[in-house]
């Protein structure tokens, strides 16, 4: 599993090991018990297959229509939603109508479209604040900013792809994709990179597999083999670049965050702009990114020992 933070925390193999950690560091280790992490948008330019909605409950189907609904990129007709689930017109409504209820979706009888709603923002908010990895890495964050005075990201890897966790943006700044709550791709961006690098046999074949290697630039990666390859000059240099691969003229030098287990929290990356300087001169401030990674993961593990 991949899971960001929950695989410290909440994942059952994690959680032993690192109990058997904590014996030398505190004598009454606490566990938890584990949860999900949720999902949110992907870039349009991924142009993602349709959302498979999941026969074995009422449930499950309407969390997945949330899925159809925040991956579509803004308020959905009734005809999209439809057409990316593949539900029936008669159940499609009757979801709908149930989430509209619970307040989790809103219906705009003007632009006959339906959006997020206000209870399901709220609720995602507090599992954002409740993200022990973004607690965790905050002074780091904060600290590197200032030293680089550069564009950062927190991420974690969800189900073979980037979740942008936290960011912190100079001024001015450019805009960029990723964004707290997004989802991108893992295998044309930096953090993304970094994390895919840290997985083993299998695991890193799986995450593989959930690549869409779609073309995004002249310079992204568009085969498996070409990702294995960069995984593995990644691998030996400790850190991963992103080189216009996601977005054109956007840079970054990214490090895994590593508990001392080998468990993979997450990862860090420095992000600029071909305008305001180059890839080498942005990868000689990698030490620092690695610094920050490192002291972001033992944050992570003594938050988890406190609790």
């Amino acid at each position: 599993m991949e899971l960001c933070f929950e695989n410290l925390r909440y994942g059952a193999e994690s959680r032993e090991s690192m109990r058997n950690q904590a014996q030398h560091l505190k004598s009454k280790p606490r566990s938890a018990q584990s949860r999900p992490v949720a999902d949110s948008s992907r870039p349009k330019s991924m142009e993602p297959a349709p959302i498979p909605i999941p026969a074995s409950s009422p449930v499950s189907r309407a969390l997945s229509l949330l899925d159809v609904v925040a991956e579509h990129g803004g308020p959905a007709r009734f005809v999209e939603i439809q057409k990316a689930s593949g539900l029936p017109k008669g159940t499609l409504h009757r979801l709908l109508k149930q989430l509209e209820a619970e307040r989790m979706l809103v219906f705009d009888t003007n632009s006959q479209r339906y959006r997020l709603g206000l209870r399901l923002i709220r609720l995602a908010h507090a599992a954002w604040e409740g993200a022990t990895l973004v607690d965790a890495a905050r002074p780091a964050l904060d600290d590197l900013a200032a030293d680089l005075g550069t564009t950062l990201h927190l991420a974690c890897l969800e189900d073979g792809q980037v979740l942008y966790l936290d960011k912190r943006m100079p001024r001015p700044s450019v805009r960029m994709y990723a964004a707290p709550g997004r989802i991108g791709p893992a295998y044309c961006t930096g953090v993304g990179k970094a994390m895919l690098a840290q997985l083993e046999g299998a695991e890193r074949q799986r995450a593989i597999a959930r690549q869409t290697f779609v073309r995004h630039t002249r310079k992204t990666l568009l085969t498996p083999a070409a990702l294995e390859r960069a995984l593995v000059e990644i691998t030996k240099r400790g850190y991963a670049l992103d080189d216009e691969e996601h977005e054109p003229n956007i840079i970054c030098v990214a490090a895994p965050i590593v508990a001392r287990n080998g468990v993979l929290l997450g990862a860090l990356s420095a992000t600029s702009t071909t305008h305001v300087t180059s890839l080498r001169a942005l990868e000689g401030h990698a030490a620092t990114i690695l610094a920050a990674a490192e002291r972001i993961a033992r944050a992570a593990e003594m938050q988890l020992l406190n609790h």
